[in-house]
């Protein structure tokens, strides 16, 4: 065999190895992708598990479909001026080396993709996840691509011109990489594009209802860590694969690349347990996820020309990054569920940074020095951050307005494994169980039972006891304890469950007259076990469809009640709700609140509504007008225009009433305004609040004309 020969075969031969190397890190990536999944799922509450999980499906098959389209055309097509490509649509080729890029970089777009489903877990539409798929994966992520990748890769083949179909002089990279910006397997190109549309999502989303109220500290907790844990072990585990497999070839960098991805995830770890250590003085397993993540995201872009001393020092910082961040988002109540934004975003632009700090100027051979090439890595930082977030800020607000982006408060408490998939979990069926034996007294009634699930065992004791019961009456009152505590626990494994009113112990009353034949005007308590929230809210118009506004209302306190949702976020879900789904262009003004039994202090929003009144022991008046709109009126985007007021009675009462009471006639027929209806108010103050209200309405009603109400009348009292 003589050497021209010889060098042919070993030519082919390192062809294919580099081909099977690549295939066999494409597959290391596909597998992050359950990574994913079991991490997000772990992360999200039960109730929302199942969506997590199809989203996290759906979208790898929509991203690949709309990569092969025209995705993979737009980032390493023949290239227009350096922004992006403009052939290899609906791409095919005959060639192995073409074959196996593709799919390789399908895992990628893959990858970016999913990292925006836990960003806005537990409350986007599906529908709504997968046009943001389909932004994210056909738009955004391909042209930031051809920027700083385009063709790289393809130019290293002789080849080339037969795939980029073209004559004359061919140009295959982008204007970043032109000007030498360098992200070696995307901290930034995949990473951070990823975290900056899950920026924007979620800022346009806003936060889950509830997660930042004061009585929910600590209650927004995922479904399973261990889950989220081996979710976190499987991305490091696929993560040789996203960075071994962009070097494009099985040669002496390979192991310099796995060493310091290795490194870099493991001292990202150990600084996010020992920052729970110096914060919590235990291992939070939050910030466990965390620190080994952004220690992989970080090393991502420079994993190849790096030192492996440099490496730990880029995955400790990433881990500290992503943890401040993480820390600056719950400040400003910007809620990312599994914290894509901290680990991808931020920790993603460190490590891009990082290139220009620490890399090898030799193995960048970008012919810069340090200075320039720390100021190519900015221009690329920025400018792809800028143009993503952007972008898909405009985009997203844009679909928001004609196709709400976010499910219905009613569908988000309910949960989004019900709401969206009709997936009844065996929690909500015993609970349906036991709702309607308490209703009908039904001993034989059974629950479902599996010895493998929370609810199933709990089923499975129920039905024993409920056996006991139906064959032996004698024992019938000593079990009833235990069935009691059965319940309680099937309570607390679903949220969802209603627990009975009982208001005797609260110092609340309201009354309610109803002018016609359904009310505009309504009123409601909510109690927990220390303190009680209430509504009174009047709808703009009669009939029937006043009343169909003031049953939506009416269920979204109810829902929001119960989550122990602070006023202010109530009130502004409430406002968006009814918004989407008023009816003939009504409104709803209306204050809404909560009293704490132990420290005696009311908070209140009022929204359009008369003046709340503020009786000290002294017999002295304080009115607190309205300074936020009606509910209903424009969408809001933030929940800051509704003011709390916030005060400790003290022995004080606080009462709020409809216009049914201000606009109501006095003996010369004159409407007795706020005034009036303070002075009626005081004339039939009663220690006993109940007396006291009747009182007020006998006297609205005695100086009405012909004895009839012109307008339905609700009035509330807060105070003992």
């Amino acid at each position: 065999m003589d050497k021209d020969m010889a060098q042919e075969v070993i030519d082919v031969l390192t062809s294919n190895i580099d081909t099977l190397w690549v295939i066999d890190c494409a597959i290391l990536v596909f597998i992050m992708q359950a990574g994913f999944m079991c991490m997000e799922t772990g992360l999200s509450r039960h109730k929302n598990s199942i969506n997590v999980a199809l989203k996290n499906a759906a979208d790898f098959g929509v991203s690949v479909v709309i990569f092969w389209i025209f995705g993979f055309g737009l980032m390493f097509g023949t290239s227009y001026n350096g922004f992006f490509g403009t052939d290899l649509f609906f791409f095919k080729t005959d060639k192995a080396e073409y074959m196996t890029y593709f799919v390789f970089q399908a895992m990628f777009v893959a990858t970016a993709a999913t990292i925006i489903s836990g960003a806005v877990a537990e409350r986007m539409k599906f529908n709504g996840y997968l046009i943001m798929t389909v932004l994210a994966t056909g738009i955004i992520y391909p042209i930031v691509g051809h920027w700083a990748w385009s063709s790289s890769y393809l130019s290293k083949y002789d080849t080339v011109n037969q795939l980029l179909a073209i004559t004359g002089t061919v140009k295959t990279t982008g204007w970043l990489s032109d000007l030498g910006f360098v992200d070696f397997a995307g901290s930034t190109i995949v990473h951070s594009v990823g975290g900056w549309i899950a920026l924007a999502a979620v800022i346009i989303l806003g936060p889950r209802i509830g997660k930042y109220s004061d009585a929910n500290k600590g209650k927004f907790t995922g479904s399973s860590f261990p889950l989220a844990v081996l979710g976190t072990l499987i991305l490091w585990f696929g993560w040789f694969g996203f960075n071994g497999g962009s070097n494009g070839a099985m040669d002496e960098v390979v192991p310099l690349i796995l060493i310091n991805t290795f490194l870099a995830a493991a001292f990202g770890l150990l600084t996010g347990l020992s920052i729970s250590y110096l914060r919590f003085k235990k291992p939070d397993p939050f910030y466990i996820i965390l620190g080994p993540l952004a220690g992989l995201v970080a090393i991502t872009a420079g994993c190849n020309s790096m030192t492996s001393v440099t490496s730990i020092f880029v995955g400790i910082i990433g881990a500290v990054i992503a943890i401040i961040v993480n820390e600056v988002l719950n400040r400003f109540e910007i809620d990312d569920v599994v914290g894509a934004v901290p680990v991808h975003l931020a920790a993603g632009v460190w490590g891009t940074l990082a290139v220009g700090l620490f890399s090898d100027l030799s193995i960048l051979d970008t012919e810069l020095d340090r200075f320039s090439q720390i100021r190519i890595q900015l221009i690329g930082i920025i400018s792809i951050g800028a143009f993503t977030f952007i972008s898909s800020y405009i985009i997203l607000s844009f679909f928001n307005k004609f196709y709400p982006l976010r499910v219905s408060p009613v569908q988000e408490e309910l949960g989004l494994n019900i709401a969206e998939h009709n997936a009844v979990s065996i929690e909500h069926d015993l609970i349906t169980i036991l709702d309607k034996q308490s209703e009908s007294g039904d001993l034989k009634i059974r629950g479902p039972q599996d010895p493998f699930t929370a609810g199933g065992v709990i089923g499975l004791y129920y039905n024993k006891l409920m056996s006991k019961l139906e064959t032996s009456e004698d024992e019938k009152n000593k079990w009833r304890e235990r069935i009691s505590k059965e319940v309680k626990l099937a309570v607390k494994v679903q949220e969802n469950f209603l627990p009975k009113r009982n208001l005797k112990n609260y110092p609340v009353h309201g009354i309610n007259i109803a002018a016609r034949e359904v009310s505009g005007d309504f009123f409601s308590f909510y109690p927990h076990n220390d303190s009680i929230y209430f509504i009174i809210a009047d709808v703009a118009g009669k009939g029937i469809h006043a009343g169909m506004v003031m049953a939506k209302a009416s269920t979204l306190f109810e829902v929001l009640a119960q989550s122990k949702v602070d006023p202010d976020e109530m009130v502004f879900h409430m406002n968006n709700d009814l918004n989407n789904t008023k009816t003939a262009g009504m409104f709803v003004t209306s204050i809404v609140g909560e009293y704490n039994l132990i420290t005696d202090e009311i908070r209140w929003v009022n929204a359009g509504h008369q003046p709340a009144i503020l009786r000290n022991g002294q017999g002295k008046y304080d009115q607190f007008e309205s300074s936020a709109p009606p509910l209903g009126v424009i969408k809001q985007k933030d929940k800051s225009i509704y003011n709390i007021h916030k005060t400790k009675l003290n022995g004080s009462r606080f009462y709020a009433f409809t216009d049914g009471l201000s606009e109501s006639l006095n003996d010369k027929g004159e409407e007795i305004g706020i005034d009036g209806s303070i002075g009626i108010i005081e004339q039939n103050y009663n220690k006993d609040t109940i007396k006291q209200l009747d009182n007020i309405i006998k006297s609205v009603i005695g100086t009405s004309q012909n004895r009839k109400l012109s307008d339905d009348l609700t009035l509330i009292s807060i105070g003992k």
